[in-house]
């Protein structure tokens, strides 16, 4: 049997640093730069806080100024650290039961990188997609009769289109669609993006 994955096995080893004193929209256009949805606030190599895009709207929301506003009034603290050989599982527990999107993975030499809510959902798919067993294409057999049994074979291929509709499979985790930006209940894999049911139609 395949032993669990571990935070080492999924981790990002790359990761934005900023530091307290950077302004909002000094981060916001480094995350934007670097195509990534966190910065990690760093005091020397010790995290102290993370800065999020739900942490930027936020300020947005309540009409704050991102030019005069520093990180370190903005940034979520404490930063939650883990192992990097804690279990992927366990980790994915402590995020949805601290409704948090990114954990710091801590070494004993330091950063080891972030592990996001975008990790997990990967590592959840390749892990279904290695234990998915392959459908056969023929349809089942009366075993008595030696022949394919119609209304089986009817059930299963209803049962088949039902699984994938359209393609794709579909993640339950909450999160931000990928194409349009809100906020979507459940989010699919179309052409390597997590995206709501909307997007995933078009």
């Amino acid at each position: 049997m395949e032993s669990e994955l571990s935070v080492r096995d999924v981790l990002t080893s790359e990761y934005v640093g900023v530091s307290e004193s950077d302004t909002v929209l000094d981060v916001v256009r480094l995350m934007r730069e670097e195509r990534t949805s966190c910065a990690l606030v760093v005091r020397g190599s010790e995290p102290v806080g993370i800065v999020t895009e739900w942490d930027v709207l936020e300020l947005m929301a309540e009409e704050g100024e991102p030019t005069e506003t520093t990180v370190d009034d903005v940034m979520t603290t404490p930063v939650i650290t883990v192992d990097p050989d804690r279990s992927l599982t366990d980790v994915a527990t402590t995020m949805a039961r601290q409704n948090i999107r990114n954990v710091v993975v801590d070494g004993p030499d330091g950063i080891v990188g972030l592990v996001t809510q975008r990790d997990v959902i990967a590592a959840a798919s390749s892990f279904q997609a290695t234990m998915t067993p392959a459908r056969s294409s023929e349809p089942p057999i009366d075993r008595d009769r030696g022949v394919a049994d119609p209304a089986t074979a009817s059930l299963a291929a209803e049962g088949e289109a039902a699984v994938l509709p359209n393609g794709g499979d579909e993640y339950t985790t909450q999160g931000v669609c990928e194409a349009c930006g809100s906020l979507a209940d459940a989010l699919w894999d179309a052409n390597g993006q997590l995206v709501c049911s909307d997007c995933r139609t078009v």
